[in-house]
């Protein structure tokens, strides 16, 4: 039988500080109960069967690509689902950081019980992959290169401080990759998903060789139809936002980095620099040059 969790003492899990991660396949049978909840926070990420998490009068079901975390300090159990034959999942305990509450938030079940579910399929394999830096990173003493982890391998304690630093990044890694995906917020009423989808596309690469079609591509519809909804929606031509998007971006680059003025042009996609300057001039009022040496002229 591999190590549990529930060796630690029942009131808590590891000392402050410390992060404790494990990779567990466990039959059914297996189950863990803490009457008065833990001194640390429980992060679940199952992998395959189910599993049963139950926190004060909040319960979930877990499957595959299910986040499950759970707060210290309130009853908990967690078992393999009855029927299920079995149930694969990471675990960590460890104390949350404080940015990642507003993340969590959303899915706040009752009683510091939070289900980030459903993850898409096309993110497991980079979550896993974070668990797998986990258990490895954990061992590291921060001199020569982090150690490989054995197959056999199942718990790691991070003690050092470049140890539980590396392994907190990992599971906020996690934390925002599950929280951003699971849930997509609606649109507010009469705004087109698919044309927000876009919008959202050109503000995080605005660099990109984005195109009417690409981005008609990238949320189903045809060109034609693509750029009515978008017209019509934000008032102004898809290739009319994505100009703006990296204008703005430029400017950004211009105030915050020393990149030449042609370097910038290229990073926000702009194929020739004299048309960067052109355009750049009659948005700011002034050249990059210019803008960079004495700020905005007009606000981005």
């Amino acid at each position: 039988m591999p190590v549990s969790a529930d060796r630690l003492p029942e009131t808590a899990a590891p000392p402050p500080g410390l992060v404790v991660v494990g990779r567990y396949d466990q039959p059914e049978g297996y189950g863990v109960t803490r009457p008065r909840g833990a001194g640390s926070w429980l992060f679940t990420w199952t992998t395959g069967g189910r599993g049963r998490l139950r926190q004060g009068a909040a319960e979930v079901r877990a499957a595959r690509g299910d986040l499950v975390v759970l707060a210290p300090g309130v009853r908990h159990e967690y078992a393999v689902q009855p029927g299920a034959g079995g149930w694969q999942f990471w675990w960590v305990h460890c104390q949350a950081r404080p940015s990642w509450a507003p993340w969590l938030r959303p899915y706040d079940t009752g009683d510091g019980l939070f289900a980030v579910t459903p993850t898409p399929a096309a993110l497991h394999e980079r979550i896993a992959a974070a668990f797998g830096r986990m258990l490895a990173d954990a061992r590291w003493t921060g001199s020569g290169s982090p150690p490989a982890t054995a197959p056999e391998d199942r718990v790691a304690v991070a003690h050092g401080t470049v140890a539980r630093e590396l392994a907190l990044s990992a599971l906020e890694e996690i934390v925002l990759l599950t929280a951003a995906a699971a849930r997509p917020a609606a649109p507010p009423p009469g705004i087109d998903a698919r044309v927000l989808r876009a919008a959202e596309l050109i503000a995080a690469d605005p660099g990109a060789p984005h195109t009417v079609r690409s981005l008609a591509d990238s949320v189903a519809l045809s060109p034609s139809r693509f750029a009515h909804l978008f017209t019509r929606q934000h008032g102004r031509s898809p290739m009319r936002a994505l100009r703006e998007a990296r204008l703005g971006h430029a400017a950004r680059l211009l105030e915050s980095t020393d990149l030449s003025v042609d370097r910038v042009a290229a990073a926000s996609g702009f194929a020739s620099p004299f048309h960067f300057n052109r355009v750049f001039r009659e948005r700011f009022g002034v050249p990059p040059g210019a803008y960079r040496a004495g700020g905005p002229m007009v606000e981005p």
